[in-house]
């Protein structure tokens, strides 16, 4: 428009000053403007698009196959036409990407009336994550260079790449109720609903413990000998502050603690006990619910812009999948993982006073953590005053960053154990030796 609006303020001039040759210079320069406008508009509104996807849930390691199919509906010719698929600017952040491209995105094609063309690639799933694809963005101009016109084509649709889970080899993280479903290998608590044999009576024993068919049989007095059992069941608390995690490491640690509560929660499922998440992290369906994506029809890189997801966030409301025995329980924790991000809200110390009268005191409460302060701790200690079983799990590599963290921790009366890298999740549960 402002080449229009500068050609027929020029023409005028010309016109005024009696130059032909110019007026007609201009009669021509308009023209060729306002044609290549309609023309440039009647393309852009010329073009269809579908975007086809196999699946909308995968796996880490699995290909999703994506087609763009592209029909021209007008009557005349398109010259040229860019059509490019967006993908967040974080899925190619780190070596490997989250989503490593196999094909072509972006492509420039010419496209007659009635026409169709397809646009096929490949994304392999490298990192657990909840992935915004598209919107799909169409680009086309005149052939003179004077119009460029941009569209979206399409909205955007969202893959969830569940994180990884790793087999544990031995659970062995017990709560503090005596009484439950899991036989325990060391007898610190009997179970009364569980005998496990008679023996004889012994100077002490309560006349409750006698065991009065076996006496009547045998004539003499004989006790009743209950097996140790206790609930197994755990509450993974995964701190997901900014501030947890030293960008150097990243995302290495951020991913390792999701795989870690992923396979310890996998790991209570499997042995039938109840299990639940708490988490100060971002649910990434929930920020797109609440702030929406972007499309601007004008320029390409605000299309681009619009797939990029918020830098901050002061979210202060906990995720949590409520603790309990469920055959889909394990589905509900692995999708809520997939989308958990990082948020600078709310911390841990924060995290443990909103969430501690939805965890209940007859399951573990397994906290993973990467860094320790003196307030986190105090809340952890708080915690297991009140009565709760709490452990945690440390996420760092080096012995001397494991016992500084510990410190505090043991202070307040709370074990902890060690997430050095993947390989020791397997034994992160088991049964803890005096050192």
């Amino acid at each position: 428009m402002k080449w229009i609006v500068a050609s027929i303020l020029l023409l005028f001039v010309a016109m005024a000053l009696n130059l032909t040759l110019l007026v007609y210079a201009m009669y021509a320069i308009i023209a060729i403007l306002v044609i290549s406008k309609w023309i440039t508009n009647r393309w852009t509104q010329a073009v269809e698009a579908e975007r086809v996807c196999d699946t909308s849930m995968a796996k880490i390691g699995d290909f999703v196959s994506i087609m763009i199919r592209l029909k021209h509906v007008g009557r005349f010719p398109i010259a040229w036409v860019l059509v490019e698929d967006m993908l967040e600017q974080r899925t190619q952040t780190y070596k490997p990407p989250s989503l490593r491209i196999h094909g072509k995105r972006l492509e420039v094609m010419k496209l007659n009336p009635g026409n169709s063309k397809q646009l096929l690639y490949q994304l392999e799933c490298n990192r657990r994550g909840y992935y915004q694809i598209g919107p799909l963005v169409l680009e086309t101009g005149d052939m003179f260079g004077l119009n460029r016109r941009f569209k979206v084509l399409t909205e955007p649709m969202f893959l969830l790449v569940l994180p990884k889970i790793v087999p544990i080899e031995s659970y062995d993280i017990a709560s503090r109720r005596p009484i439950g479903e899991v036989v325990m290998t060391h007898r610190l608590f009997e179970d009364p609903t569980r005998i496990a044999g008679v023996r004889k009576y012994q100077d002490g024993d309560p006349l409750a413990r006698v065991h009065w068919r076996a006496t009547a049989r045998t004539g003499k007095l004989q006790c009743k000998v209950y097996e140790p059992s206790t609930l197994a069941g755990g509450t993974v608390v995964v701190d997901f502050h900014e501030e947890s995690f030293d960008p150097k490491n990243e995302p290495m640690r951020s991913e390792l603690a999701i795989t870690c509560a992923a396979s310890v929660c996998n790991a209570l499922q499997e042995i039938g006990q109840q299990v639940g998440l708490v988490s100060n992290g971002r649910d990434a369906a929930d920020r797109i619910r609440q702030d929406g994506w972007k499309g601007d029809r004008r320029t390409r890189e605000e299309a681009k812009n619009s797939a990029i997801k918020m830098a901050e966030s002061d979210r202060l409301r906990p995720v949590i999948v409520p603790t309990r025995k469920s055959p889909e329980q394990m589905i509900s924790i692995s999708k809520t993982l997939a989308r958990l991000e990082k948020t600078d809200g709310m911390r841990l110390s924060e995290l443990v006073i909103e969430s501690a009268a939805q965890i209940p005191r007859d399951a573990t409460v397994i906290v993973i953590v990467s860094t320790i302060t003196l307030e986190n701790a105090v809340a952890l200690g708080s915690l297991a005053r009140q009565g709760y079983s709490v452990e945690v799990i440390v996420n760092c590599f080096s012995e001397e960053e494991f016992a500084a963290v510990s410190a505090p921790l043991f202070a307040e009366g709370i074990t902890t154990r060690q997430l050095k890298d993947e390989s020791s999740i397997a034994q992160i549960c088991e049964k803890q030796m005096l050192r």
